[in-house]
């Protein structure tokens, strides 16, 4: 059973929304096409997130943030349908949220002690 969505590629709305994922976690997805099933809310910080499924709950929620996860699954071009395999990655490692990624990279700094 694939997730039941519907793909576009209109930026006010997130559900149904066509990117590219660009991460590590997921080397298999990294390029390719994906379409956003749902939001993990707070899904870095806590591990009890609010999972959303609708645009309206998540705008209620504050949209989507940099400790985020997103629900995708594959866009199948040559069969003009998403997958039936879903994956979790930061939101930052999509391409449509990757502005959100405000965190240095690198090491960050170390405190010196007196």
């Amino acid at each position: 059973m694939k997730p039941d969505v519907e793909p576009h590629d209109d930026p006010s709305r997130i559900v149904g929304r066509r990117t590219t994922y660009d991460g590590n976690e997921h080397p298999y997805l990294r390029g390719s096409t994906v379409v956003v099933v749902a939001l993990l809310k707070d899904a870095l910080d806590i591990e009890d997130c609010d999972y959303l499924q609708d645009d309206d709950a998540i705008r209620a929620a504050g949209g989507v943030g940099p400790r985020d996860r997103v629900e995708v699954t594959p866009w199948l071009e040559d069969k003009g349908r998403v997958s039936f395999v879903t994956s979790d990655p930061r939101a930052i490692d999509l391409a449509c949220f990757a502005d959100l990624d405000t965190e240095p990279t690198g090491e960050p700094e170390k405190e010196e002690r007196s």
